[in-house]
């Protein structure tokens, strides 16, 4: 892009995903002039690598699977096979469509896209390829890679990203890291018919979720045939020709077509010139306050390079917050505690506030509540031919202060979930509202009831 005649902005955005774009949009919305700097594709990691593309792929693994099952309820189906290359086709159909949506948003908004390699060169100046731009406010939103732990990405030993572009299945694949993206690509590849194996060092798989939720999706995953190794961390990744090897800690060795790492992800700000510009950086994370300021002229940082969970909505509230923020509208802080997760493997499993051990070290332990419904006893869950459990947390004649569940479709529920969790809601408020039937809503309702103390169907 030609150098603007205006290089000087009320609001200068250095990095496009989720976080640094929505600050742009909001920043547009109340009034201010606003530059964006990228160096590859508006919509970063979340739209071109991680959530939208990745959850293409999961939709054709559920498909896969109700194929496969489709003639226990009646309809005659069979699965004859996965294209690869056509799955990969819809991805990148939907990619490209929200790509197209997002790029039309920022240019109606009059967002001036400077494309280029930007750094932070002055408290109010990034130079992006030679050219200095100034902005009287500069939100740093640089994002997130990959973490490797220094293992050779290359040939069979593969991230996510290059996972999301092959055409081919292997016939087997070991995941190296049973977290959210760890079991996300488990579950898809089980679905079709890759054999698959999850080594995870801690001693569960999705290790920060509630106990209850790790133990029905760590028995679902056997079910489905998907193995794991938990308790156990990896020493060595080696390849040849024909194989990939991987040598745990306990002296095993376990042999696949495909490695898959998914160690999790780490923050992008090495060469940006933060800290030559007197930004506190921290194991690649950038050190802000609490509204996100950096302490450095006006310099805000929000997204995955702030301390805290790495999720797409977190950066688009940040975004939000930080344009708010610098138009004197004094925003609500939301804590990282309260943002609302789902990890789309099959089943799904949505969390938002405190699991059961975190809350009893918050609260104490006698001075919670804790109340579980099993879906089991939900009609459209039975319907679906799904089980699992739904959870609630509340402080002792207080609010609900953690919700969690896990099932076939369940990260649907995560709306009413961040809700009574980010309004405080008392169980008692929950109990007398009314669930629709038969939905797999009404199982929060179901919940609230008994924690409120007057089960219905429990």
């Amino acid at each position: 892009m030609a150098e603007s005649a205006t290089t000087e902005f009320d609001v200068l955005v250095l990095g496009g995903g989720s976080a640094g774009y929505s600050a742009a949009l909001r920043s547009a919305q109340l009034g201010m002039k606003v530059g964006l700097v990228e160096r590859s594709k508006l919509g970063g990691t979340c739209l071109h690598t991680g959530c939208i593309p990745t959850k293409a792929y999961l939709h054709s693994a559920e498909l896969a699977d109700e194929a496969r099952t489709a003639s226990k309820y009646g309809v005659n189906t069979t699965l004859d096979s996965i294209d690869m290359a056509a799955v990969k086709k819809n991805k990148d159909t939907i990619v490209q469509g929200k790509f197209r949506g997002l790029s039309g948003l920022i240019k109606m908004r009059k967002i001036e896209v400077i494309e280029g390699e930007g750094k932070l060169t002055g408290p109010d100046t990034v130079t992006v390829d030679g050219t200095e731009y100034k902005g009287k406010n500069i939100v740093l939103a640089t994002g997130s890679k990959t973490k490797t732990m220094g293992i050779d990405i290359t040939g069979r030993v593969i991230t996510s990203t290059e996972a999301l572009e092959m055409d081919y299945l292997p016939e087997s694949a070991i995941v190296l890291g049973g977290g959210v993206i760890g079991v996300e690509f488990a579950s898809m590849w089980n679905s079709f018919g890759v054999d698959v194996t999850v080594v995870e060092g801690l001693p569960s798989l999705v290790p920060n979720e509630d106990p209850s939720i790790i133990k029905v999706l760590e028995r679902e995953f056997k079910k489905k045939g998907i193995k794991s190794k938990t308790g156990v961390f990896f020493e060595e990744v080696t390849q040849d020709d024909d194989k990939a090897t991987v040598k745990l800690a306990d002296g095993t060795s376990l042999e696949a077509d495909l490695v898959l790492v998914a160690v999790g992800r780490a923050p992008v700000t090495e060469g940006f010139g933060y800290e030559e510009q007197g930004i506190e950086v921290d194991r690649g994370f950038v050190i802000t306050n609490e509204r996100l300021h950096t302490g450095v002229g006006n310099i805000y940082a929000i997204g995955d390079i702030v301390p805290g969970v790495q999720l797409a909505h977190r950066g688009y509230q940040h975004g939000i917050f930080v344009a708010e923020e610098i138009a004197g509208k004094n925003p609500v802080i939301v804590e990282d505690i309260n943002i609302p997760k789902v990890t789309f493997c099959e089943p799904e499993i949505m969390s938002v506030g405190y699991s059961q051990p975190k809350a009893e070290e918050k609260f104490g332990k006698d001075n919670i509540e804790v109340a579980e419904y099993n879906l089991a006893g939900n009609g459209k869950s039975s319907i679906l031919g799904t089980g699992g459990i739904v959870k609630m947390i509340r402080v002792k004649e207080g609010p609900i202060v953690g919700v969690t569940g896990i099932g076939g479709r369940f990260g649907e529920q995560i709306g009413e979930a961040q809700l009574i969790v980010n309004w405080e809601a008392y169980p008692e408020d929950v109990a007398h509202l009314v669930h629709a039937h038969p939905t797999q809503n009404e199982s929060l309702g179901e919940v609230a009831l008994a924690l409120a103390g007057k089960p219905l169907h429990g």
